[in-house]
């Protein structure tokens, strides 16, 4: 065991300070300012992560956890930092990936936080123990499955369902190990996915029904060893609405993680897209999902939507979007859009999932598209892309955006223009 004196706040939200032999160490639940007893457990990288054995002087910075379960659920990092701290160190994150990228002194906006208690999607893990299911959260770096409540993160009626599913699984023959929940919050009732060791017979199958009638669910979905889902039970079609347009998500459909998160990307989106542009050259809209973004561009302009899940774009095609949005079904990781397919756009957005865009922003780059709009769910991949477009872009505003409270996740939209 080693003290330690923590320095900054590291891009996994883990305290960073040194070791006695000058190595780095990388601490969990630890805040600058922190004096701390820790012991190194695992090496990590040319340092040693480490746990604290012992708090002897608080960070200045500390405040009392909201929730109770921090420091044994995995899903949250960083509660006790103090909000402005934590707002700086959030805002951070984008300012640094823009400078990895290779912009000196971006301009990154104050950071938006949405609030607390309203995510709206959730997965689950479930795992049965013994006569028991349980349904929760990975405890940090464990198999361990921790309930979730009380949650100051997610929508109560989320940690309510969990809850529920806890004590309806036991009776269904459904697990015999392990499995997963996915749940989507949406207008018309919660979407759930089931993953599970064991497929439903009949008799789970009626009770499936049952548990959606009594929870006020609106569709129950099961996914083979494939991931292919299957429709176990609807009581009425799963809906949200995008800029006025009625989508129906498949199972499993990626949503953005909270109503006013998805409004505050969408508004720094609209507000990217210059007033002055070739008004029939259209948006490109790529990894659109089931349109979160397509319809809102539609209002300024014909839009070319393109998604590489097949159940995702068949739901945004059959949502129609008045006829200003085109569908095309396309893998872009594997066959991205080319160059010259998108020199005559006005303007490209793209919302990559978690790993980034790789191969399609290597077109982008040498497209010659006047504006780029970028949405990012994680710092490292968005540094990793816009270095593709230094020397030909400019960041010319960046929105971060904390719709994963707590955590070392990061949502952001940064609007790039070519250079003259």
């Amino acid at each position: 065991m080693e003290q330690l004196t923590i320095d900054q706040l590291g891009a996994d939200g883990d305290g960073l300070g040194r070791w006695t032999d000058g190595s780095p160490a990388f601490v969990p639940y630890a805040l600058p300012g922190d004096v701390i007893e820790a012991a190194p457990v695992q090496k990590r990288g040319d340092g040693w992560a480490g746990e604290i054995i012992r708090l002897i002087q608080p960070s200045a910075l500390r405040r009392p956890k909201p929730c109770p379960a921090f420091g044994a659920c995995g899903g949250c990092s960083v509660q006790e930092y103090a909000d402005d701290a934590y707002d700086a160190w959030k805002r951070g994150l984008l300012v640094t990936a823009l400078r990895r990228a290779g912009y000196a002194d971006p301009m990154v906006d104050e950071l938006v936080r949405t609030p607390a208690a309203s995510r709206r999607r959730m997965d689950l893990a479930l795992a049965r123990v013994g006569t028991r299911v349980v349904a929760g959260l990975h405890r940090r770096g464990r198999r361990e499955i921790i309930n979730i409540a009380p949650c100051q993160v997610l929508d109560p009626r989320l940690v309510r369902l969990a809850g529920a599913l806890e004590d309806a699984l036991p009776a269904l023959r459904l697990l015999r190990r392990e499995g997963s929940a996915l749940v989507n919050l949406t207008d018309s009732g919660p979407d759930i996915l089931l993953r599970t060791d064991l497929e439903p017979d009949a008799a789970a199958r009626e009770g499936l029904a049952a548990f959606a009638e009594t929870a006020g669910v609106a569709r129950i979905s099961w996914a083979d060893a494939r991931g292919i889902p299957e429709t176990i039970c609807l009581l009425r079609p799963p809906a949200v609405r995008f800029s006025e347009v009625t989508v129906q998500p498949p199972p499993g459909a990626f949503l953005q993680a909270s109503a006013a998160g998805e409004a505050a990307i969408v508004a720094a989106v609209i507000a990217g897209v210059p007033a002055k542009r070739q008004l029939k050259a259209r948006i490109f809209d790529l990894y659109a999902g089931c349109g979160t973004l397509s319809f809102a561009l539609a209002q300024l302009g014909p839009v070319h939507a393109v998604e590489g899940d097949a159940a995702s774009a068949a739901a945004l095609k059959k949502a129609g979007g008045g006829g200003r949005v085109t569908c095309e079904q396309r893998d872009l990781a594997r066959r991205p859009m080319m160059a010259d397919e998108l020199k005559n756009a006005s303007v490209v957005v793209l919302d990559p999932p978690h790993g980034g865009a790789m191969e399609q922003i290597a077109q982008i780059a040498v497209s010659g598209v006047p504006t780029v709009i970028y949405v990012s769910c994680h710092p490292a991949s968005l540094a990793r892309d816009a270095a593709a477009l230094a020397g030909r872009y400019d960041p010319v505003a960046a929105k971060p955006i904390d719709q994963f409270l707590w955590s070392a996740r990061l949502e952001s939209v940064v609007v790039f223009r070519r250079q003259k």
